[in-house]
């Protein structure tokens, strides 16, 4: 004799009792979860500012997270690709920036280091490597233990033939072990570090980005993507793609196609609703930092983005 199964749905249209189960649930019914990003700043490009100024600003916008370079007046000494003097950024200093933040609700997700690592002077990288880890004790006293940098940038004063320097054979394993100690010392510091790929530079792809981490072999050294470093060379499903597993954070500013300088968030070519879809997919975890912006610009770029996450359906954190 056959059986014939019928839903509870089914049945209550009929009018057939059924027993309660409390645990019953119509699960197929449920509206799929809306995914939620979370939307920073980076402090790079307000120098006018003071950091009270720069927390004030970010509490005033509902923006809660920020990446932290020390470009702000009365913590300015950063400098893109070279060490500096990190001397004056005593453990009270540090813990007193990083206070002004939290009392403004807004958390430091990461600080931008941007160390020359690929320099050819083995006497140059080790300055370097000692101002990370300069760098990764300050952020030690301002409970923050993510830090950024791109592989950094070495041109010879006279020109060399041949393959350029950054995709020199033995440069590569010079860089890998170069990653290797810069492992160690964010193992030392319980530190992660997130290597930012640009198609000028060492990390000019994110497959050769995806290459390196992995030949690293570390846990602490991850990937931030910046798609408009990577427009001119991949597409953004590849970018997301090949650094998934990796990736800890996203830049989003934005870059014409064949033109070196970025721009902010909405002013160039890349597909910003493909880029937060993405994101929402593969990384939600990440956050996605506004860059290239200042006190004049930023309004517009962060309204881009929020409105282009509404669009596609994202909800902000």
């Amino acid at each position: 004799m056959m059986k014939t199964l019928i839903t509870r749905r089914q049945a209550l249209a009929a009018g057939i009792a059924l027993p309660f189960l409390a645990s019953t649930t119509l699960a197929v019914d449920a509206p799929p979860a809306k995914p939620t990003l979370t939307i920073g700043l980076a402090t790079m490009g307000f120098r006018e500012f003071s950091n009270q100024q720069m927390a004030e600003t970010l509490a005033r916008e509902g923006v809660h997270t920020t990446q932290l370079f020390f470009t702000q007046t009365d913590s300015n000494y950063w400098k893109y690709n070279q060490a500096s003097d990190t001397s004056k950024m005593t453990a009270e200093r540090c813990q007193a920036i990083a206070g002004v933040y939290r009392a403004a609700g807004v958390a430091i997700h990461s600080i931008g280091v941007y160390a020359n690592l690929i320099h050819p002077d083995p006497a140059e990288r080790k300055a370097n490597l000692a101002y990370f880890e300069a760098m990764m004790v300050i952020g030690g006293h301002m409970g923050v233990h993510s830090f950024i940098s791109e592989a950094g940038h070495y041109q010879a004063k006279e020109p060399v033939a041949g393959v350029e320097f950054h995709f020199r054979e033995d440069v590569w394993k010079t860089m890998v072990a170069t990653g290797k100690e810069l492992a160690a010392l964010a193992e030392r510091h319980k530190a992660i570090v997130l290597l930012e790929p640009f198609f000028r530079g060492f990390l000019t792809s994110a497959k050769r980005t995806r290459l390196f981490i992995e030949e690293v072999g570390s846990p602490r050294i991850r990937a931030l993507l910046d798609p408009a470093n990577l427009l001119e060379v991949n597409d953004l499903e590849e970018m997301l793609t090949q650094l998934q597993p990796y990736i800890d954070c996203f830049h989003a500013k934005d870059r014409k196609l064949h033109v070196d300088r970025g721009v902010p968030a909405g002013q160039g070519d890349l597909d910003y609703r493909k880029f937060v879809t993405l994101a929402a997919k593969h990384a939600p975890h990440a956050p996605l930092i506004l860059e290239y912006i200042g006190a004049k610009d930023y309004p517009q770029a962060l309204a881009h983005l929020r409105n282009t996450m509404r669009e596609v359906g994202a909800g902000e954190k």
